[in-house]
This record gives C-alpha cells, structure tokens and sequence, in this order.
C-alpha cells in the first residue's frame, strides 16, 4: 500500500512553493532546509550565524574522521532511545548530532522529526557522513550462499503533525523534569518574606501528601505552588563568594480555600492548602513559592561561544560524590555566558606526587584529567544546575568544567 503524501501547509508559513516541494521529494536536508527557512519564534535565542552554519551543516554533513570507529550503517529508533544515546552509536563526539543531522535550529521545540520505528541510514560521501531517514535494508542470500551488497532506498519520511510527546528526547527527559520545579536559587534569600505555613491539620508537627496546611502571605493570585525549606548559601569554591542561595525543596501544594478575616472578631483566617506531593514532609515555617510554567521543550546540546573556566559548586541533595545522571550545581550562570542546552567537559584536579628519578626527590603536579561530560538544563544569574551525561571518576565540588 502506498502510503499517502504528506501535508505540509508551506503558503502558511511564507515558504516558496517550489522550495516546498524541493523539501518534499528530495533527501532529508532539503527538508532541514525547508524548516530553516520557516520564520523563527520570538524566543528564539539562535543568532544569524548559527543559523547559517546550520544551512550549511545540513548539506555537508561531518568529516568522517568524525563517525565512531564502529558506527552501524543503519539504527532503527526504539522507544527509549534519544538523540545523545543514538549520536553515541555513529559520533566519536555524541554532542556533535546537531552537525551530522543538518541541525534545524530555526524550530528548536522540535529539532529533529525523528520517532521510534524509524530508520537512520549512513550515508558517506566522499569525506563526509550524513543521516537521513530510510527504509530497514533487507539482506538475502544468493545462489552461492553470500549475502549480497547491501541497498538502501531513500525516502523523505514527513508527518504533518507535531508529535512531540512521541518524538525521541535530546537527552532523558525524566532525569531532569523533577529538577525544573526543585532546583530554585535566589539572589538572596527571599523565601525569607514568601508565603509561609503558619498551623498545619490537627496540629500535625509533620505534614504528608493529602494532608492540610494553612498559609498566610501575599499569593500573587497563584493557586499551584511548590514548598521550599530554609535556603542555603551556594559559594564559590573559587573564593567562597555567596553566588545565590539555594532552597532545599519540599513538595507541592495547591491552593483550596483563600486566606480571610473571621466574621466573629475579625482575625485573620489563613488560606487552606493541600499537600499534593511530597519529597519531604513539610512543616510549619516552610515557605511558598509559585510553581513556574513547565518548559517540555527539546533540549539543543551545543558546545559555549566563548572558552570557559569554572568549578562545581555541590551535587544536588546530600551527597558529596555524583555519578551518571545526577545533577551538580555550577559556579557560572547566564552572565557568564551560559545557556540550557550547554555541553560542558568535566576535569578532576590533577593529583600531588612526587618525582623520585632525580638526584633527589622533588614534589610534582600531575596534569588536570578530563573525567565526563555535563549538559547543563537550568540556569540562574550566576548559577546552573547540569546533568553528568558521563563520568569516568565520582564528581566532586571543586572540579573544574571548561568547554568541550
């Protein structure tokens, strides 16, 4: 059955109508080349010079010194899979995907069109590689019992719709949604004048999911809040300067019954909340803060502009050491250059030791060793908050990031 054509409104969009159907029959940069021609959203924060590097990405593809030494010829995507897990299989660079997929970065919240079931092929041409969609190869055996070379037809593959809750991640959304709520750092501690639970149900000394607090203070109108304890300072191990405070996270509550004044004598009569989820059990003192809008949008791994120097801070929570998918605090922030989407090496100090070769011995330093990856997913004035996309050594505070 073949299947029907797709639709794409490009008249919509502003797109020329020969453009369009050069996207539509051709390979799949052509298609890249469509999407970047669209106009780009308000927020989007890509400069002209990225977006014609793209442009040009999307037709040259990458040097195949580049691939990983065993990268298949094809990949089927399986659900799981995501963009930093498939680019490990073909990159010896997985933050690289955007350049071997022709990057789409004029329509970020949905960069790469690419679902489970279908199939990436690699394609070389001359010294460089591409991916684009395609059709499984079928091998078969001949009359001499060796399989033939192996075909690959190619095919543009469009979907008329956004499907962005079944489009493969940048990276595990669910290793970082949690943390797009949690992760609150302040200037300076302004939980100190936030709303705050004043009596807790049946006086309670500890409050769990389901259970009654009772909150005074200015609510901003919100109905859908997140609890936070008492923030504690972030330094910088550089120098110990308090770069924000960093408050420790509850749970959430949702707003039941505004607050008011007693009609029998006038006092005060605190708003009613409802625990909906606790990491914690929450208490009288903990304060309120609203929740902000959740941002589901893929994440584009990107290497900074500019060279970079820092340290980390600590590792979310308790913990002194973090590995894989754990989450540590940075000491740059958006002054320092620093966006979502950032990739960043991790370097563990090098270690003190001593030189005993010589006619007497002489203390040395070793050479700093890079020891992972950090993709960076939220970031404050002078903080962000990184995934460890990989680790070698546990992640310490005090170890240094720089560019990739």
């Amino acid at each position: 059955m073949t299947a029907r054509p797709p639709r794409i409104d490009c008249l919509q969009h502003g797109v020329g109508r020969r453009l369009c159907q050069a996207a539509l029959t051709g390979p799949l940069w052509a298609l890249t080349g469509l999407l970047l021609a669209l106009p780009a959203q308000a927020t989007d924060p890509v400069s002209p010079a990225q977006r014609n590097t793209a442009a040009q990405v999307a037709q040259t593809g990458v040097p195949l010194s580049a691939l990983a030494a065993d990268a298949p010829a094809s990949h089927t995507v399986q659900p799981g899979d995501t963009l930093w897990d498939i680019s490990t299989l073909f990159l010896k660079s997985p933050w690289r995907w955007p350049e071997l997929w022709g990057m789409n970065l004029a329509e970020i919240a949905n960069p790469h069109l690419i679902y489970p079931g279908q199939v990436l092929v690699l394609v070389k041409s001359g010294d460089s590689a591409q991916l684009r969609l395609g059709q499984a190869p079928t091998p078969a055996t001949g009359a001499d019992g060796a399989a033939p070379a192996i075909s690959v037809k190619l095919s543009p593959l469009v979907r008329s719709q956004l499907l962005d809750s079944s489009a493969i991640a940048a990276i595990p959304r669910q290793l970082i949604t949690p943390f797009l709520n949690e992760a609150l750092v302040l200037d300076q501690d302004a939980l100190a004048g936030a709303p705050r639970i004043v009596a807790t149900q049946e006086g309670r000394v500890l409050l769990s999911r389901g259970e009654t607090a009772y909150v005074r203070g200015d609510l901003g109108g919100g109905s859908r809040f997140a609890v936070f304890r008492e923030a504690k300072p972030l330094r910088d191990p550089a120098g110990g300067q308090v770069l924000g405070y960093e408050a420790s996270y509850v749970g959430t509550a949702n707003l039941v019954q505004p607050e008011s004044n007693s009609a029998a004598n006038g006092l005060p009569v605190p708003a009613t909340f409802v625990m909906s989820s606790v990491r914690q059990e929450a208490g009288v003192g903990d304060r309120l803060a609203p929740l902000p809008p959740q941002d589901y949008s893929a994440y584009l791994p990107h290497p900074p502009a500019a060279p970079l120097n820092g340290q980390v801070i600590s590792v979310y929570g308790e913990a002194l050491n973090a590995g894989q998918n754990q989450i540590v605090a940075l000491n740059r922030g958006l002054r320092d250059g620093i966006a979502r989407g950032h990739v960043l090496a991790l370097w563990r100090a090098g270690a003190a030791a001593v030189d005993r070769t010589g006619s007497r011995a002489q203390p040395i330093q070793l050479p700093d060793e890079r020891s992972g990856l950090l993709f960076v997913f939220r970031v404050f004035d002078r903080v962000a908050y990184a995934l460890i996309l990989s680790a070698v050594d546990p992640v310490r505070a005090g170890d240094r990031i720089t560019q990739p």
